[in-house]
């Protein structure tokens, strides 16, 4: 039990690292490494994870490949035991795929896509981490058995290096990356989710997402988003006593307004066509929903005290899903 306890608590502390040590089945985890050139023609997301079921059959790990330019999805599936991750750190390694904060390296061979080259990171930057509120998801992190936990570990940082896709070499030296993840039991039944780390400003992350959360035997529309500039973070959640004035989604846009105590956020996203992700749920990851990494998302910050708008700015090479019920999520985000 103590083991078990110390585990949990190491990592809570350390969102980056696998946890599956302290998760009974069934249990996802999976990381998401977005790199985009430097001219933004090529857009990728490469998702290492694993499903853990109730019986080994049930069971696998896996590389996703979105090829965001494209609109095309890989799901590469590979045995339980190709699945090792390091204990201390995060350092994974499926098959002859490797994963940490610093580097990927890959190398897939099948008939649906072949993927080989090494992206290397230069000093990602994740949301903090204090004991109180461990990293994105506050002191939520603390609360055993909620159905997914997020984490957001590089808001934007350097990319080198490049990869072969199907015979062909794309560059992504000089290019921009974003690391974040998710593990628990599945994803919810209705959210939306959006991140954007190329607007003219340098150095400059939006982070956002709203989610229908089971809690007890109710639910809530909880919502954690933060917008990152130049190491500074305005934090915008349900836990930091944050306020939903607006949520609107349809098919061309996702309109959504919010205020904590010094300032409002306004954003407008503009959707586009994605391509069908895998994800989890308790049976495993036939779940398939739409992820775009071709969205612009305008984001505008004003101060309420003074009036000033402290930043008005277009991000582009946006990653955008809207899924599940949007006019239920809407009446509960709204309400709450």
């Amino acid at each position: 039990m103590f083991n078990r306890f110390s585990d949990f608590f190491k990592t809570t502390l350390h969102p980056e690292m696998y946890h599956g040590k302290v998760m009974s089945p069934p249990f996802f985890e999976g990381w998401y490494f977005k790199v985009v050139d430097p001219r933004g023609q090529q857009r990728f997301a490469i998702i290492p994870g694993v499903f853990v079921g109730k019986t080994d059959t049930d069971s696998h790990a896996f590389v996703q490949v979105l090829d965001g330019s494209n609109i095309r999805v890989v799901y590469h599936r590979f045995p339980i035991d190709a699945f090792h991750s390091d204990q201390d750190h995060l350092a994974l390694r499926i098959g002859d795929n490797h994963f940490s904060l610093d580097r990927i390296e890959l190398n897939i061979q099948s008939t649906e896509m072949s993927v080989e080259g090494e992206l290397r990171f230069e000093n990602p930057v994740g949301w903090p981490i204090r004991l109180t509120s461990p990293g994105v998801m506050g002191w939520y992190a603390w609360v055993p058995r909620m159905e997914c936990y997020h984490g957001v570990l590089g808001f934007d940082h350097g990319v080198q290096g490049g990869i072969n896709v199907d015979g062909q070499y794309h560059d992504f030296s000089d290019g921009k990356g974003y690391i974040e993840k998710d593990w628990g039991k599945a994803f919810p039944q209705a959210w939306v989710w959006m991140q954007t780390n190329h607007f003219q400003q340098p150095r400059t992350c939006l982070t956002a997402s709203v989610a229908i959360i089971p809690w007890l035997k109710t639910a809530f529309a909880g919502f954690i988003v933060g917008f990152w500039q130049d190491g500074k973070l305005q934090r915008f959640a349900t836990y930091a006593n944050s306020r939903i004035m607006e949520l609107v989604v349809d098919d061309q846009h996702v309109r959504w307004q919010m205020r904590n105590r010094t300032h409002r956020l306004e954003i407008l996203a503009t959707q586009a066509e994605g391509g069908l992700l895998h994800a989890p749920t308790p049976e495993g990851m036939g779940r398939r929903i739409a992820e775009t990494l071709n969205a612009t998302i305008h984001v505008r910050l004003v101060n309420l005290k003074s009036g000033n708008v402290e930043f008005d700015g277009l991000g582009e090479y946006a990653g955008l899903e809207a899924v599940g019920d949007m006019e239920k999520l809407r009446e509960m985000a709204v309400r709450s």
